[in-house]
């Protein structure tokens, strides 16, 4: 057996590299998009792979869950996403890119509940919270991601030896780090899912996630096309990177904000910012207002979730595992279902028309947190 700050140095790894693989891929979004001779329309149909893929995988995943340990699907996910990102820098066609985003999105899909209850597990083992901090890892990886996919940029790299090398070296480590992972955390009870009228506790988390998840996963896959043809920038991922920079200072200090402020008061900040970011990019669509904004979002969208999972780790009606499963559902569909509306809306109107939609889905967080609330008063 090993200590739990063995464990959860070895979970942070994960978190890490996968935030890393993460904005590699969603970094050179602009690059593929040339590469195949791609339009808006296009993107956004390719980028519909995702969400009909983690889709796919709900059955998968939850059956993992309640038979395995969180760490065996863990692993096994995260190598496979690994894989899956070298396919997606040789990719020479959309059909062949469609594939290898099939599988990708399939390991996220597992990658995401297994990391989550090995993190809701490990939380009960401390006095003190840890899930935010876990998320932040998480966002750092997408920061080193983004400098890094910056600096291959700005050398001439281009994007098969940048993700065949990203997906190398990840396997070599996850696979290291594995025998360090939480052991015996799989549940005997709360495994079922009961099919009918939705939970109402499961239900609102779920709403909650979506909508965070639609401003986070737009703001990976479209923030470098929005400063690379709105903002006219031609280092197109300073905006991804100064998003992904916010958002991981805002999962490291978000504990102590809820500690101060508690749960529903930072639903309602955090769509405050979410909504007046979007608002100041698409209003004053230069580089620093565009800036600024997308700080704002950052901060605003990141402690959504791992505040929401953490709620979902709660319930009384389902396991973590199945909970997590179920919420997680929610989240991937956001993040996977608002790229694609992004790309239909730029190319019928334009993108700063589009990215009203974040700002809509921000504002929505704080009705659905409030009937949360409520409901649990």
């Amino acid at each position: 057996m090993h200590s739990i700050t063995t464990n959860r140095l070895s979970l942070s790894l994960f978190f890490f590299l996968s935030g890393f693989n993460f904005s590699s891929w969603a970094s050179r979004i602009p690059t593929i998009v040339s590469k195949l001779h791609l339009n808006e329309a296009e993107l956004g149909s390719i980028l519909l792979t995702m969400p009909v893929s983690s889709l796919i995988g709900l059955p998968l995943s939850s059956w993992l869950v309640t038979r395995f340990d969180s760490r065996f699907p863990l692993i096994v996910a995260m190598v496979m996403n690994a894989a899956s990102l070298s396919l997606i820098g040789i990719a020479a066609t959309p059909f062949a890119l469609v594939v290898a985003l099939f599988l990708f999105s399939l390991s996220m899909r597992v990658f995401n509940i297994a990391i989550n209850t090995q993190a809701i597990t490990l939380q009960k083992l401390y006095d003190r919270k840890i899930n935010g901090a876990f998320h932040g890892l998480w966002s750092t990886g997408g920061i080193v991601g983004v400098g890094f996919t910056t600096l291959l940029v700005s050398f001439g790299i281009s994007i098969v030896p940048h993700l065949v090398a990203v997906s190398i070296t990840t396997t070599l480590i996850v696979l290291g780090a594995f025998p360090y992972l939480l052991r015996n955390d799989r549940s005997t009870t709360g495994n079922k899912l009961t099919l009918g009228k939705p939970d109402p506790y499961i239900l609102y988390l779920g709403l909650l996630v979506f909508f965070a998840a639609v401003c986070e996963g737009g703001m990976f896959d479209w923030s470098g096309i929005y400063f690379q043809q709105v903002v006219g920038e031609e280092v197109f991922t300073a905006g991804y990177l100064i998003f992904m920079s916010f958002m991981a200072l805002s999962r490291f200090v978000s504990d102590r904000i809820i500690e101060k402020i508690g749960m529903e008061k930072t639903y309602v900040l955090s769509a405050s910012l979410i909504f007046s970011g979007i608002a100041l990019a698409i209003l004053f669509p230069s580089f620093w207002p565009a800036m600024i904004g997308f700080s704002l979002v950052g901060f605003g969208t990141a402690s959504v979730i791992p505040m929401t999972y953490t709620l979902a780790g709660a319930s009384k009606k389902y396991s973590p595992g199945i909970a997590i499963s179920m919420i997680v559902t929610f989240g991937i569909v956001g993040m996977l279902m608002g790229p694609p509306l992004i790309g239909y809306l730029a190319h019928a109107f334009n993108l700063k028309f589009a990215f009203v939609t974040f700002a809509l889905a921000g504002a929505m967080l704080i009705p659905i947190s409030r009937k949360f609330f409520r409901l649990e008063r």
